[in-house]
């Protein structure tokens, strides 16, 4: 079940309101839960027992950390429960592409590739699997005190505003909210808001300029035009629906009382890659920077030491977006540039370039990393980039064509103009922007209504 649908919008979400605010403050937890978990289940019902299982273990051994009477006790319990759950990320999401490249190594040697039954990736599967893993960890380090209660920790895992794909929250935040948290008319109708406008990213500008990034990746040759929109198209489309799916589970969080962090901060208005990594998907920043940068020793061993880790982190980032060396050529792509930016900030100081033309530079910098993101595979990268030089012809292509039409472009040029109209948009605190947004959201309603459907893209990792 996905937030832009009719099923979750006109059943599931109503009845879970409705049960939720008729129900006494002790059994919302479990509400929660089991909701949740149907949520989850509508998909896949076999894989709920996966999400049980790493929360069950997770739960367990959180206590075992917290009663432990040694540090180094304490230790091993923590690599036991982190070392399960990596091995249930690394079997479900890495075992085809090991096997797949293992195969190829021996069908390029000469022998027969070995046998091999494709594993379905449990959707959701990477972002509660780091909740587990963040949970343990503060636990360790006493951020936290272990979850006494087995439902309201399960809840905090399952929780389906953030289930699927983010933000990727930690325990520590949300353990106090679990127990007390406001629930108000204002903090409801806040909570509505966030959510239409997420819906309208969503539906109205990620949907539209969709099948122009779809069209010329699938194209065999790109010319300059395809490739060039084809990029920005999925660079528009990547923000709207991945920044529009976290407004829609800040706002359905807020209107059962929680309180989630922000995950986008205007990351297309950044002027340089770091920036951009503290402004895009901010909660996977602070995961990677909390427990893998500073496990790997951060910028405590010297300079040199610092450039490697920022590099490893981003790669393993890349990785952990998807089995595919395209998303490892990503990751090391953004862990490369931010380690030169770090180099050239320390050897000559900060940037003297005006603000727009490095603001024109990350985008270009961001618009080719996409470019592998968004590839199947390295080779249809490279097509890209061949158009994109202009090595493929210049003008339009016949089979690019006939998915360019006017509304589509109007949408790609509306949505680039709120990209860099959304920090003024924010400050202007009138009614007249919620009565707008109104329509706006019917429209969408009644879009998608009238539509195939169209998943989130961060659904896949």
């Amino acid at each position: 079940m996905v937030f832009s649908s009719n099923l979750f919008l006109f059943a599931f979400l109503p009845l879970f309101l409705a049960s939720y605010y008729l129900s006494p403050q002790r059994w919302r937890s479990a509400l929660i839960l089991a909701f949740s978990y149907a949520f989850y289940a509508w998909w896949r019902p076999d894989f709920l027992g996966l999400l049980v299982g790493v929360t069950v273990v997770s739960y367990a051994i959180a206590l075992a950390i917290g009663s432990a009477a040694d540090k180094a006790t304490k230790y091993r319990y923590l690599t036991l429960g982190v070392v399960l759950n990596l091995a249930a990320l690394a079997y479900f999401k890495y075992a085809n592409f090991g096997v797949e490249t293992f195969n190829a190594l021996l069908v390029a040697m000469g022998f027969e590739a070995m046998p091999w039954s494709h594993v379905l990736l449990p959707i959701g599967l990477s972002f509660y699997i780091f909740h587990a893993i963040s949970y343990l960890v503060d636990i360790y380090r006493e951020e936290a005190p272990p979850a006494r209660n087995l439902i309201d920790f399960a809840a905090f895992i399952a929780l389906f505003p953030h289930l699927v794909a983010g933000p990727v929250l930690r325990y520590h935040l949300l353990a106090q909210q679990f127990g007390s948290r406001v629930h108000s008319m204002e903090r409801f109708s806040r909570g509505c808001v966030i959510f239409m406008v997420g819906f309208c990213k969503k539906v109205l500008i990620a949907d539209s300029v969709a099948p122009l990034a779809d069209a010329a990746f699938a194209l065999s040759n790109p010319s300059l035009a395809d490739a060039w929109l084809g990029a920005v198209a999925y660079t528009v489309q990547l923000f709207f629906d991945f920044s529009g799916y976290t407004d829609m589970a800040i706002g359905l969080a807020l209107m059962i009382g929680f309180v989630f962090p922000e995950n986008f901060n205007d990351p297309y208005t950044s002027k340089s890659i770091t920036e951009f990594w503290k402004r895009w998907h901010m909660s996977l920043s602070n995961w990677l920077r909390e427990y893998l940068y500073i496990a790997l020793g951060g910028n405590r061993k010297g300079r040199v030491r610092t450039y490697i880790n920022l590099f490893l982190t981003m790669l393993l980032g890349g990785l952990w977006h998807g089995a595919n060396f395209t998303f490892v050529i990503w990751g090391a792509w953004h862990g490369g540039i931010l380690a030169v930016e770090r180099y050239l900030e320390e050897r000559f100081g900060p940037s003297r370039l005006p603000a727009v033309v490095r603001v024109a530079k990350t985008m270009l910098l961001v618009i080719i990393g996409w470019v592998f993101f968004r590839a199947a595979d390295v080779a249809g990268a490279m097509r890209m980039f061949k158009g994109m030089a202009g090595m493929q012809g210049l003008g339009i292509s016949d089979p690019m064509s006939w998915q360019v039409v006017p509304e589509r472009l109007l949408v790609l040029v509306f949505g680039i103009g709120l990209v860099y109209a959304m920090p003024w948009l924010r400050r202007q605190r009138g009614s007249v922007l919620r009565y707008a947004l109104i329509p706006l959201f019917v429209w969408a309603v009644a879009t998608l209504s009238s539509q195939s459907f169209t998943p989130f893209l961060y659904f896949q990792f």
